[in-house]
């Protein structure tokens, strides 16, 4: 079971052009995806509470977590068994419970099934994703293609590969002539009747006390009422209309960290684990709020 770390409440600062002074530095990535749980910190109730920093790359903010740049980030879950002494915001993530339109394998259209994959260009942007990909061969396939890592870009990554993993806004946005997509949220689902979790707000344990006082839930509830307002904003940056944008915000992504997708997560580690992916499996470490 998760544990907790409970700590007391961080005192407040004087505010310094509109942000308080020593405002925690946090971190996400400025995919559509996480808009909403960044939307407070950026525009709302919340901008004044932290510093935020973004990055098109999942994966450099855990190395910003990580080199200590950073008290708190947005990070691929598979980080959690990498990086020593991380503690979790809980009930918040960003997931999917069937189709997450944004992570996806596409497969060159000339070829039948995945089981006739033996090249693999995996996006450089991910790290969740790419240990999930690994996943599905191994555990549910039954075989490991040959796997390289590319910047993301389809057209490009079929050139030598079979299929390519793309994630985030690219993973909707390329075309989707002469090739056949796979949606990873959905495959996990068909093979594991589970949601997927692919993020979480993360911080080391020794950041718990200047981090426990910011309301990530009350950001993400925020975000979520501003919605039809993130997809008019995003629409012309992203290339796709306002009302597919809700729609993938609101059906195809899942911001609630409940039991069952905790069962997805715990599955997930476990079988990276189980292929030598992660050395062991570390229990969540809950920041208590």
């Amino acid at each position: 079971m998760p544990k907790q770390i409970g700590v007391a409440s961080s005192k407040k600062g004087i505010e310094v052009e509109g942000r308080r002074e020593g405002a925690p530095r946090i971190a996400a990535s400025s995919y559509l995806n996480t808009v909403p749980l960044i939307w407070s910190f950026m525009h709302g109730a919340r901008r004044r509470d932290v510093e935020l920093v973004t990055d098109a790359a999942p994966a450099r903010c855990a190395d910003m977590l990580a080199r200590g740049e950073v008290e708190a980030a947005l990070v691929p879950v598979i980080e959690y068994q990498r990086i020593n002494d991380l503690a979790v915001v809980p009930g918040v993530c960003v997931g999917s419970r069937g189709s997450v339109r944004s992570v996806v394998l596409v497969m060159r259209d000339d070829l039948d099934d995945l089981r006739e994959v033996r090249t693999d260009a995996l996006d450089i942007s991910s790290r969740t994703s790419a240990t999930l990909v690994r996943i599905i061969f191994r555990e549910f396939l039954g075989f490991e293609p040959e796997w390289t890592t590319d910047t993301p870009d389809v057209a490009s990554m079929l050139k030598s590969a079979d299929a390519a993993l793309i994630i985030g806004d690219p993973g909707m946005t390329f075309s989707r002539g002469h090739v056949v997509v796979y949606d990873l949220a959905e495959l996990w689902r068909k093979y594991t009747s589970l949601g997927f979790v692919f993020a979480m707000w993360m911080a080391r344990r020794r950041n718990v006390k200047r981090v426990r006082f910011i309301d990530f839930k009350g950001a993400r509830d925020e975000g979520l009422e501003h919605v039809a307002e993130i997809a008019a904003l995003y629409s012309s940056t992203v290339g796709l209309p306002p009302r597919e944008i809700e729609a993938y915000l609101l059906q195809n992504i899942s911001f609630d960290l409940d039991a069952e997708m905790m069962a997805g997560l715990d599955l997930f580690y476990k079988l990276a684990h189980k292929h030598g992916i992660i050395a062991e499996v570390r229990p969540l470490q809950l920041i208590g709020m």
